[in-house]
């Protein structure tokens, strides 16, 4: 049998300065990530491409929404 596969929690402390809080994504990806959505909301089929760049940017952009909710909490601590 194949190697049982590990899982491992990992939580993370991130100290971010507060102009993060207006971060988000270029507006020309946020327009390409837009199409890409609309495409395949539109029952057309996404190519391999287009896919794993749709699932890429949707990765970045809730990455950003993380970091501008922490650099608001950190906001909210401190004052």
């Amino acid at each position: 049998m194949g190697e049982a596969e590990e899982s491992t929690t990992l939580d993370l402390v991130l100290r971010v300065p507060g102009d993060l809080a207006g971060l988000t994504l270029p507006e020309g990806v946020d327009r390409r990530l837009q199409a890409l959505l609309e495409k395949q909301d539109g029952g057309e089929t996404l190519s391999d491409d287009e896919r794993a760049e749709a699932e890429g940017l949707v990765d970045l952009s809730d990455l950003l929404s993380l970091l501008r909710l922490r650099a608001r909490g950190a906001d909210s601590v401190s004052a």
